[in-house]
């Protein structure tokens, strides 16, 4: 499988070139981000690092007027942590953390079955600054107005975490 991802990887210049599907299953360009800093966050509902979607919300309140989006792409890679269906992640992020932020389906972000954008940013070759694989849950990845990857951070490193609002704030600048 290591050439299907690379040959999707070789052609992909940048994040903008990739869809995902809405957690309602709507096809979902991540094109219709640029201009805006993006983080790309994998979550699942029942890991230690689930309460992140608190510190998530508050980023996303903090900072969208100002041209942040944070992408949810839940992924069930880790320890079976994100069994639900995109109906039950959806009313959990809703009812347990209000969550308003966009969400897409879930995927995989690790193995022979890890989505294409998956395969692009952890692709250390194309992305040497956030390239390697996907270690646990809540990973973000940060991109500039421009879609270029300005930082990643791993799942302990939280959303309020003088690293992050410095990155972003970095980000909504260039």
């Amino acid at each position: 499988m290591w050439s299907v991802h690379s040959s999707i990887a070789a052609t992909t210049k940048s994040v903008y070139d990739f869809t995902l599907r809405s957690i309602d299953g709507q096809p979902t360009r991540l094109r219709s981000y640029h201009g805006k800093a993006l983080l790309l966050v994998n979550v699942a509902s029942k890991c230690g690092y689930t309460p992140q979607y608190a510190g998530l919300e508050s980023l996303y309140g903090k900072y969208k007027d100002r041209g942040l989006v944070i992408v949810g792409i839940p992924a069930n890679n880790f320890g079976g942590q994100e069994p639900g269906t995109n109906e039950e992640i959806k009313k959990f992020c809703s009812t347990k953390y209000d969550v308003s932020f966009p969400m897409m389906s879930k995927v995989s972000v690790l193995g022979p079955d890890k989505t294409p954008l998956y395969a692009f940013l952890t692709d250390s070759t194309i992305n040497p600054k956030i390239g390697g694989d996907i270690k646990w849950n809540f990973t973000k990845f940060l991109f500039d107005r421009k879609g270029r990857p300005v930082a990643r951070f791993e799942p302990a490193v939280t959303p309020d975490s003088p690293q992050v609002t410095t990155a972003i704030e970095s980000a909504l600048e260039h």
